[in-house]
């Protein structure tokens, strides 16, 4: 069997307003719960597995490779909710969107301040 990512863990001070929140922007199915966690079903099999943390929580960077459709579909959600976003993870360029690589790029961040990325094309893959 070759080497897969199953799932991450992923600290929040909400899990489950966290999960429900990235399923609600990418599309996703509504997270399931396995014990303490409250789960993101991503399409590849992987999981972002959301667990109560009342430490100081770490600030993560989630990049999701999506196809031009679902990047419109994703991207239309973030603005409608009115979130802001980026074109960089720096926060230097509000309100823009990136095209590395001849495709298209955004970072937002989730209710914990993870910065959360979509791309359309792997970063050097192409143009």
């Amino acid at each position: 069997m070759p080497i897969q990512l199953n799932h991450t863990i992923v600290p929040a001070r909400d899990p489950k307003a966290s999960a429900l929140f990235l399923a609600e922007v990418l599309g996703c199915d509504e997270p399931t719960t396995f014990g303490p966690f409250h789960c993101v079903q991503l399409d590849n099999g992987v999981t972002l597995d959301y667990i109560r943390s009342e430490e100081q929580i770490p600030i993560e960077h989630y990049a999701f490779l999506v196809s031009e459709e679902e990047f419109d579909e994703i991207f239309g959600r973030i603005r409608a909710r009115g979130l802001t976003y980026w074109a960089d993870p720096g926060q230097q360029q509000p309100g823009r969107i990136n095209h590395h690589d001849g495709g298209r790029g955004v970072y937002w961040d989730d209710p914990d301040g993870h910065r959360l990325e979509i791309i359309t094309r792997p970063y050097g893959s192409g143009a």
